[in-house]
């Protein structure tokens, strides 16, 4: 009824057998996307700062690149320099801060890193209370 398969399975289903492709483990992964959504976080700051200069802003934008460059084993991220000449209004980019700094607590979270998780959820308040109308937290 079934043809029998005739070639070796591209898949590695049998233990102790080696691929020919690097495989990365689960920390090594919520690593990289870690890196990605606070690196994601850090340009939509660089952002904000380009239109509402900030020492807020600063701070915090300082503490997600040491933590990107933490994730990247020492690597510091690009950063893009920005003008405020932007057409992007402001409430738009903190919801899009709001949004990225809430992915970055759930995998910080998951992968229990405590000092990304502290400011991943101190970035979701400073963007919480900019949108309603208040100032920005000197938390950073």
């Amino acid at each position: 009824m079934y043809e029998p398969i005739r070639t070796k399975s591209v898949h590695s289903t049998m233990a102790g057998t080696t691929s020919d492709f690097p495989h990365r483990s689960r920390e090594e992964e919520l690593d990289i996307q870690l890196a990605g959504h606070l690196a994601a976080l850090l340009a939509v700051t660089d952002e904000l700062r380009a239109q509402a200069p900030s020492t807020d802003l600063d701070t915090a934008a300082e503490r997600l690149a040491q933590q990107v460059a933490r994730l990247r084993g020492g690597r510091t991220p690009v950063r893009a320099v920005t003008s405020g000449s932007r057409e992007d209004p402001l409430t738009a980019l903190h919801e899009r801060a709001h949004t990225l700094a809430g992915r970055a607590l759930v995998v910080a979270a998951s992968r229990a890193d405590t000092a990304v998780a502290i400011l991943a959820a101190e970035r979701m308040d400073a963007h919480t209370a900019a949108l309603s109308g208040g100032e920005l937290t000197p938390a950073g």
